[in-house]
């Protein structure tokens, strides 16, 4: 703070040093003026403008020094310290700044928690008529345009479900509820939604579950599950997907692997990215590059790890490490 006060006050402390030599330069060319007083003169002139400035520094710092504590809490602006006319001229217009910017934001939240009502409101109201088209396909007897209505209705259905856990994210932390969740039971749910989809694409699944049991969010780890096993069955023709749980340096392992085109090796570092596409399908527009993120999300508030690896042309292996015990225990007291 004293330098950037020396610097503030440089035009000052010139002309004061300026002044001095002024004076000793005039006694010097003078011979009428007794140059051992001017410069006597000169000391004393400079001891005291030395302690002007260090009365001057404590008191015109006080102001700024609080100004640079508050950092960005808004909710201190008023500072009691200002008291000269430009000091008060400065703390009147952060404390009007300051009002107006937490009602911006405050009339900002309103609104985007109105739009996420609205949309989650929607995505319900949506999913009615879904459910009425899904029991009239049922009764279809064309077996081959059930299937393409099957795959499309699926494919709605799927991105609705994106869309309201985009919404839910933000504050998924209000809506974990950890528990042992059964692997076998959600794996073979999803498998099941999925089932149309991979009887058209004849892909099968090979499971081997050594670990049959989680702790962890069901509902968010069948999310989870969900975007990666849609991703596995979008990229794949012809193959098993392999889907198998062990325990390892006492954390479980899920693993889903599967033998579709893999990934780029220069798309690997950003396939978490948001509206990530990849750069070898950059034409494919029914991808939104939004499932992995929202996985690597949610995966993030339930301290589970991903890790992906991906050969180019022979598949790709997503491995999910859950948590230790001892982990949840922080996670729930957060």
């Amino acid at each position: 703070m004293i330098r950037k006060y020396m610097i503030e006050r440089r035009s000052w402390i010139i002309l004061f040093l300026a002044l001095q030599a002024l004076f000793l330069l005039i006694a010097y060319l003078d011979a009428s003026i007794p140059f051992q007083s001017i410069l006597y003169i000169v000391f004393l002139s400079c001891i005291i403008f030395i302690l002007f400035l260090m009365v001057r520094f404590q008191k015109e710092t006080t102001f700024y020094k609080e100004l640079e504590a508050l950092g960005d809490d808004f909710d201190l602006i008023s500072l009691k310290d200002a008291r000269t006319p430009f000091e008060k001229i400065t703390n009147t217009q952060l404390t009007d700044q300051a009002q107006y910017y937490k009602k911006s934001l405050s009339d900002l939240l309103i609104s985007v928690e109105q739009e996420k009502d609205d949309l989650l409101g929607w995505i319900h109201e949506v999913k009615t008529p879904l459910t009425t088209m899904q029991l009239m396909m049922d009764r279809m007897e064309d077996e081959r345009l059930k299937a393409q209505l099957n795959n499309e209705w699926l494919r709605i259905h799927l991105l609705l479900d994106q869309q309201l856990h985009q919404r839910r994210i933000p504050f998924i932390k209000n809506d974990l509820y950890i528990e042992v969740t059964a692997l076998e039971a959600l794996l073979y749910k999803e498998i099941k939604d999925l089932k149309s989809w991979c009887m058209q694409k004849g892909i099968g699944f090979d499971i081997s579950l050594q670990n049959p049991e989680v702790l962890t969010d069901a509902k968010w780890l069948s999310f989870m599950v969900r975007q990666l096993l849609t991703n596995a069955v979008k990229y794949s023709e012809n193959s098993d997907i392999l889907i198998s749980s062990y325990l390892e340096a006492g954390q479980i392992k899920l693993v889903i692997q599967d033998a579709g085109r893999g990934i780029d090796p220069r798309d690997l570092p950003r396939i978490f990215d948001k509206g990530f596409t990849s750069t070898t399908s950059h034409q494919d527009n029914a991808a939104t590059g939004m499932g992995l993120y929202l996985t690597k999300k949610a995966a993030a508030s339930l301290a589970i790890e991903i890790d992906v690896q991906s050969t180019l042309g022979e598949g790709t292996t997503f491995t999910l490490t859950f948590p230790k015990k001892n982990t949840f225990v922080q996670l729930t007291s957060m």
